[in-house]
């Protein structure tokens, strides 16, 4: 597989990447206190809150593994394990291009 379709690839997935950090951002906003809902409604409200920011920082962890991988796709270790130094299969890059270990290493 040629590089350019890795590129596109891990660019496509840096877009939606930033789209749902943006999503996320706005879902984990305070919650009101003078919004008239119930307690048991806004202790729901808090709870998926933190949902969202859990999710929001696995995001933002996602984009910086993407952008990292996006600086060293030229480089000449890029596809190779950082663990074991063996190539990552196709496949995985594709599926998980912020990867930077096979999936024995990952384990």
């Amino acid at each position: 597989m040629e590089v350019d379709e890795i590129r596109k690839k891990i660019e496509e997935e840096i877009s939606k990447t930033i789209l749902l950090i943006n999503d996320y951002k706005e879902q984990s906003k305070p919650v009101s206190l003078d919004n008239s809902i119930g307690r048991i409604s806004r202790m729901d409200a808090i709870n998926n809150k933190s949902i969202t920011e859990s999710a929001l920082r696995q995001a933002e962890g996602k984009l910086a593994r993407l952008s990292q991988a996006l600086d060293n796709i030229d480089k000449p270790g890029f596809g190779l394990c950082i663990k074991c130094k063996q190539p990552i299969p196709i496949g995985r890059i594709l599926l998980m291009p912020e990867s930077n270990k096979c999936v024995n290493c990952a384990k």
